[in-house]
C-alpha cells in the first residue's frame, strides 16, 4: 500500500525576518493545506531549503510538523544527505517523532555509482522501519538513479516502496514503469508531468505548486484517480503557465514569492538564494492573477 496516493505538498519552510524558522507561520500553513484537501504533507525537501537548515533545525521542523498535523494526514520528512551517516542519523530521529515515511534524495556532489547508490540507500533503510521514498533528481544531484537500481532497491529492502521521479525524463519513467513489476510506488517530481506519469502508473505528485493551489492539485490527481482523465488533463493543461512561473528561476525563490504575494507570509530566503529578478516576479504575479489565485 502506498505510504499516500494523489498531492503532497513538498511544503516550504517558513523564515522570520531574522532568519530563524517561523514555527507560528509554519503551522498555519500546514492548517491550510489540510484545509484545502492536501493528501500529505512532505517537510524538509528542496523546496523546504532543507540543505541551508541546521541539523537541529532541520529535525525540529521534522518534529513541529509531526505534532501539529497530529496524523490528519500522512506526513514524509525528507532526511538524506551526501553522507550516508548523516542520512542515517536525521532517518532515524525522524522515525523517533512519528513521521509516516521518509524522502530519500540521491548522495549530490559526490555522484557515487549505481553500486554506491545501492548501498547508500540501503544502509538508510536497514537503520529505519518507515517506508522510504527515493528522490531522483539529476539536475540537482549530479546524479541519475536509473530504473534498475530503483527495481532493485524495492525488490531487496522491505520498506523502500518507491521513488519521486524529477528526472523530467519520460522516457527513463516509462521504463522504470514498465520493469517495476508493481513494486515501484512512482510519484511525479515535476508538477507539469503529474497526468502523464500517472497515466504510466504513478500514483501521484510530490508538488511545488500544490504550496499556493492545494485544492487544484489535489484535484488533478483525484480525478485522475477517478477515471477522469480528460477531467484531469484539463485542469493540468490549465496550471501549466503557473507551473512554469513558479520554476522560472531556482525553486523555491518563485513559491516563496508567490505564498508571500497571497499574504502567507513565509519570509526570505536563505543565502545563497536570493530574492527573484523584477522582470519574473512580474511574470510569476500575472500566471498568479490568470490562474486565480491572486486578484
Amino acid at each position: 500500500m502506498a505510504v499516500f496516493t494523489g498531492a503532497g505538498v513538498a511544503i516550504v519552510t517558513p523564515m522570520k525576518a531574522d532568519g530563524n524558522v517561523d514555527y507560528e507561520q509554519f503551522g498555519k500553513l500546514i492548517d491550510f493545506q489540510i484545509e484545502n484537501g492536501t493528501d500529505a504533507i512532505i517537510v524538509c525537501g528542496t523546496t523546504g531549503e532543507a540543505s541551508t537548515l541546521t541539523h537541529e533545525e532541520h529535525l525540529d521542523t521534522i518534529r513541529y510538523c509531526v505534532e501539529k498535523v497530529a496524523k490528519r494526514i500522512p506526513v514524509i520528512a525528507g532526511t538524506g544527505s551526501n553522507c550516508t551517516e548523516t542520512a542515517v542519523y536525521l532517518s532515524t530521529e525522524a522515525e523517533k517523532y512519528g513521521v509516516d515515511g521518509l524522502l530519500l534524495v540521491s548522495p549530490y556532489y559526490n555522484k557515487a555509482t549505481q553500486n554506491g547508490l545501492y548501498a547508500h540507500f540501503k544502509t538508510v533503510a536497514d537503520a529505519v522501519k518507515v517506508p522510504i521514498l527515493l528522490y531522483n533528481v539529476p539536475s540537482r544531484t549530479g546524479c541519475n538513479i536509473l530504473p534498475e537500481t530503483v527495481v532493485r532497491l524495492c525488490r531487496d529492502t522491505e520498506n523502500i516502496v518507491g521513488v519521486k521521479e524529477a528526472s523530467g525524463n519520460i522516457s527513463q519513467i516509462a521504463h522504470l514503469a514498465a520493469i517495476a513489476e508493481g513494486k515501484v510506488d512512482i510519484y511525479s517530481g515535476n508538477d507539469d508531468q503529474i497526468v502523464p506519469i500517472m497515466a504510466l502508473g504513478g500514483v501521484g505528485v510530490i508538488s511545488v505548486l500544490s504550496n499556493v493551489a492545494p485544492r487544484q492539485t489535489h484535484e488533478i490527481c483525484q480525478k485522475f484517480l477517478d477515471g477522469d482523465v480528460a477531467g484531469s488533463r484539463k485542469l493540468q493543461l490549465e496550471a501549466l503557465e503557473l507551473c512554469n512561473a513558479l520554476f522560472c528561476e531556482v525553486n523555491p525563490i518563485p513559491v516563496k514569492k508567490a505564498l508571500n504575494l497571497m499574504g502567507m507570509q513565509v519570509g526570505p530566503l536563505r543565502m545563497p538564494l536570493t530574492e527573484m529578478e523584477e522582470s519574473n516576479a512580474k511574470r510569476l504575479e500575472n500566471a498568479m492573477r490568470a490562474y486565480g489565485i491572486l486578484k
